[in-house]
């Protein structure tokens, strides 16, 4: 005969860990990183016809010691990785990224010298988000896709820095793609 079954009707239990997943995840602050032409559609998304603030994202962050996400919208030049690379170590704990577009996401059809091949090599991306562009409804699934996958289960305790840490060298250390040879070597 546990707690539960002598409560009112009504009365919900949880944990405390499990209220502050609920409100991390209604309540994500982005950070503008619009790039290129992908940030048309990011903004769109901000904007009045699909309105982000229905999803808890009511301002995009100018500064990012305000942020917990980080939206990469378009292409990324090499001398724009380190400041991408800055933004991201100045954000708040916990962090995620979302890729949008098939330039952030794998250098789209610009294969040269002067653009990052996929963002993932400056920073840990959690949700990649492909076209070119990306729709807004696609953006916004993808922010419920990190809802639901990452944000919520997120843990609190104090092993969380120690675990982020490892995922992100653990990701950073990854061979990149333009060293792998595969099936062709």
């Amino acid at each position: 005969m546990g707690l539960e079954e002598k409560m009112p009707p009504g009365v919900g239990l949880t944990t405390l860990e499990a209220v502050l997943g609920w409100a991390k995840a209604r309540s994500p602050w982005p950070v503008t990183m619009g790039l290129a032409c992908c940030a048309i559609e990011m903004m769109a998304f901000g904007a009045l016809r699909f309105d982000a603030s229905r999803i808890g994202m009511e301002v995009f962050r100018s500064s990012p010691r305000h942020s917990d996400l980080m939206i990469v919208s378009g292409r990324v030049s090499q001398k724009m990785a380190p400041v991408v690379r800055n933004i991201y170590d100045e954000m708040m704990e916990p962090k995620w990224v979302i890729s949008m577009g098939a330039c952030a996401c794998t250098g789209g059809v610009f294969n040269n010298y002067a653009l990052v091949q996929g963002i993932d090599h400056v920073v840990p991306v959690d949700i990649y988000l492909p076209g070119c562009p990306p729709r807004p409804e696609m953006l916004i699934n993808a922010v419920f896709e990190l809802r639901n996958q990452l944000m919520e289960k997120q843990p609190i305790g104090a092993h969380r820095k120690e675990m982020a840490k490892a995922a992100e060298a653990a990701a950073l250390s990854a061979t990149p793609i333009q060293d792998r040879k595969g099936l062709l070597a």
